[in-house]
């Protein structure tokens, strides 16, 4: 019997994923659950495991082709008597993909058409359906719905797929006067290595970083301002509390819970932190879900802690002891790293001061923390200034101008200060 391999649905919002490297080739033997291949999406990268045990005799996609959810990409002949190694050891050339019912298209089309949303396009606009890889590029590149439309799709249905609009881009034959619709693209510098230079390739997720870093600093107008706060009272708790919440949880009490909780207050307070620009749409969220930054080999990914204004401090720590193990293991899947409507990014476990972290679209704002320190500070007692030992951390605040001015920028980092430094410990754990 042989059966069919598909790309698979890695989350709600993706509609294709890219091959990365085939752990098999063409005859080769396979159990069930042993690792086939590795796919990448706009999100993360996945191992996918074999279906059936078996061999295969059919790949029919390569390394960097970028495929639809649902397509076949590979065959395993599971009744191993019946496999002819000879006949399957190459793959015809005109070999298509199998078609999926026209019902299941048009549902894909229908979810495709939803997340058009994400480009800034009319909804009542006809034209090309587009996949969100495509509509990202577009963006990035200043290329209008208008002339999308006038570009020959490859895709099911004459979709237009990302490799068209790469091929579109690097033709330099634009169908529409590009001077109206884009910005003078920066101008390409020359550069001189020494011959024995190791050059690397990016790989798929430094590449997906590259490519988000600069469209957010191309769609957002940074600014940053710094404030340092007082930690002495937090950091004396976690010391007294540690040994007991670790026998009860099962992991470490740390610093970031704090921080977590209390941007969740003020950005209860200031809900114009936890908003979205679409255009010249302001989206305010009706909850507020914090992306985390957590570092891993080779990259940097950004889970989402869901609906921390619902939750109380212990809540808390074990949402965010499970999402970064889980990332850190790389068992995170694409929903888990989406949905966010305001980051933090702890720099100072890598013991950096202070940073400029950059905005993760399409959030307003991102808060950045540095390394707790011992340093001596003026203090005001009984009418006297006393210089204290105390236990300090900065706080660095990047938002988009195009929404919040420095007034409302300083405010916000005011108030988390204000939490952070008069933090209400009782009936916290």
């Amino acid at each position: 019997m042989v059966i069919d391999v598909v790309m698979p649905k890695m989350g709600e919002s993706i509609t294709e994923g890219t091959i990365l490297e085939w752990y098999k080739k063409i005859g080769d033997e396979i159990e069930q659950d042993e690792t086939l291949l590795e796919i990448g999406t706009d999100k993360v990268d996945s191992e996918i495991p074999s279906p059936s045990s078996g061999v295969i005799t059919m790949i029919m996609a390569e390394p960097n082709d970028v495929v639809d959810v649902g397509e076949v990409i590979a065959r395993i002949e599971t009744d191993s008597k019946s496999v002819n190694l000879e006949k399957s050891s190459e793959v015809p050339k005109d070999q298509k993909p199998i078609e999926k019912p026209e019902k299941v298209v048009k549902e894909k089309d229908v979810q495709i058409q939803n997340e058009q949303k994400s480009f800034n396009i009319s909804s009542s606009t006809k034209g090309p359906i587009l996949s969100p890889a495509v509509t990202k590029l577009a963006n990035q590149e200043g290329i209008s719905f208008s002339e999308l439309a006038l570009i020959k799709g490859t895709g099911k249905l004459n979709r237009i797929t990302k490799k068209d609009l790469e091929m579109y881009l690097s033709s330099g034959n634009r169908l529409i006067d590009k001077s109206s619709m884009q910005l003078p693209k920066e101008s390409s510098l020359s550069f001189e290595f020494a011959s024995n230079s190791k050059t690397d390739k990016l790989d798929n997720m430094r590449k997906r970083i590259s490519e988000h870093m600069r469209y957010s600093l191309n769609t957002s107008a940074h600014v940053h301002i710094m404030n340092e706060v007082d930690m002495t009272d937090i950091v004396n708790f976690v010391k007294r509390e540690e040994a007991s919440f670790r026998s009860k949880e099962g992991f470490n009490l740390t610093i970031t819970p704090f921080i977590i909780f209390s941007l969740a207050k003020v950005l209860n307070e200031m809900p114009e932190l936890n908003s979205s620009l679409d255009g010249d749409l302001v989206i305010q969220h009706p909850q507020i879900n914090m992306g985390i930054a957590v570092s891993v080999d080779g990259g940097l990914m950004v889970p989402s802690i869901n609906n921390c204004d619902e939750k109380n401090l212990l809540g808390i720590c074990r949402d965010l002891n499970a999402i970064v193990q889980k990332t850190r293991e790389r068992a995170i899947n694409p929903d888990d790293l989406q949905g966010s409507t305001f980051t933090l990014s702890n720099f100072g476990v890598f013991g950096a001061t202070i940073g400029t972290p950059i905005i993760n679209q399409p959030n307003v704002g991102i808060l950045g923390t540095g390394v707790i320190k011992k340093q001596p500070v003026v203090i005001e007692k009984n009418d006297l200034d006393v210089i204290a030992i105390r236990q300090m951390m900065m706080l660095s605040l990047g938002f988009d101008h195009r929404l919040i001015d420095g007034a409302g920028g300083a405010l916000f980092l005011s108030k988390i200060k204000n939490i952070l430094e008069n933090f209400n410990f009782e009936n916290i754990l």
